[in-house]
């Protein structure tokens, strides 16, 4: 780091995204994005976008809100569009956490959730998750802080049902329940419906990964009228214009042709579910997975050695150093074609040993 840079940030550990190499062509399983293009009409009303971009894009995102409000069946002061739900996320990390007023969130989750803390100079609780990696819903009821909970959960894919979320959500009721639903499409509830119910609740989940938008950077929350407006608050204070107009467009495009999305998610799906039986042949052990990832692990070679075989053959999957979980690696499910190479050439790995 250079002499000017802040003290404040020196003992900053930034958040570490997952290989984009460059050196050769990788079949890309390790970033969890959609081996599927974005929708049609997602593309057409990008370019047509373009052809105005030398002017600012719509702060109030009057379009796309009215778009998003109608498929979620919410009002649109009820909805916050930003860019990517990191942007929403951390927006949550700066609206609703002080000194009095912790961040909470897993040992094992989105690993942003501790660097949204850290540059806010928030303080914030780790809270371990049991040891098949489930959340104990009782570590979180009247903890007194704002909570943060991941669900399916990644890099655990693990999804808690609407009903426990529900039970967190009502026994914090002075404290903001943010669930981040990256994955939810591809198996899990929303918790989307109890906004209605609950006040202290923001429910967030993003275009990357079943839209599949995600180098448009789209994202958004959904919760009470009050708590859309402290985080309009936020975005006004930072960056009015944090949406550019082709990934607005882009949004319009993609919700008006869900369906596509949505069938998508269940291909995903259905691969997941062939990679799954096909690794346990191998024997190969994962958690329950709710999302377009799986998290595997095997006795006859251990997580971080795997990681380096598949690269040196031209697979990229992700492999995290936290002891409690270096034996796995988390693996986007691809097209069955792509599962298929990643299947035989584990299979080779092994025999090889």
């Amino acid at each position: 780091m250079s002499r000017f840079f802040s003290n404040k940030y020196a003992s900053l550990v930034p958040y570490t995204p997952g290989e984009q190499p460059k050196e050769m062509q990788y079949i890309k399983l390790n970033t969890n994005e959609s081996p599927f293009p974005p929708s049609k009409k997602a593309q057409e009303k990008a370019a047509e976008a373009a052809k105005k971009l030398q002017l600012y894009s719509d702060p109030e995102c009057r379009a796309l809100n009215a778009a998003m409000a109608e498929r979620f069946c919410v009002n649109t002061d009820e909805i916050l569009m930003t860019n990517g739900s990191d942007e929403i996320l951390n927006f949550a990390f700066m609206a609703f956490c002080d000194d009095k007023t912790p961040a909470a969130f897993a040992d094992i989750t989105y690993g942003f959730y501790s660097v949204f803390a850290e540059i806010n100079r928030l303080p914030y609780r780790i809270i371990p998750l049991n040891k098949d990696f489930s959340i104990n819903v009782d570590d979180y009821i009247g903890i007194g802080c704002t909570i943060f909970i991941a669900n399916p959960n990644a890099p655990t894919g693990i999804a808690l049902p609407v009903t426990e979320i529900e039970k967190i959500v009502k026994g914090n009721p002075d404290n903001i329940v943010v669930v981040d639903e990256a994955y939810v499409d591809f198996g899990a509830e929303s918790c989307v419906p109890l906004i209605k119910k609950y006040d202290n609740l923001l429910v967030t989940q993003t275009f990357s990964k079943s839209r599949s938008m995600a180098g448009a950077r789209l994202g958004f929350g959904i919760g009470s009228r009050d708590l859309i407006a402290d985080l309009n608050t936020i975005k006004y204070s930072t960056n009015p214009y944090n949406i550019n107009s082709m990934t607005m467009a882009a949004g319009i495009g993609s919700i008006s042709d869900d369906d596509y999305n949505m069938n998508n998610c269940k291909t995903i799906v259905e691969n997941r579910e062939y990679t799954v039986s096909e690794l346990k042949k191998l024997g190969f052990s994962m958690t329950e997975s709710s999302t377009n990832f799986i998290f595997a692990k095997s006795d006859r070679i251990e997580g971080g050695e795997l990681y380096r075989k598949l690269k040196e053959r031209g697979i990229l999957v992700r492999h995290f150093d936290k002891a409690a979980i270096s034996n796995y690696n988390r693996i986007t499910i691809g097209t069955r074609e792509q599962m298929q190479t990643l299947i035989d050439t584990i299979a080779s790995i092994l025999e090889e040993r």
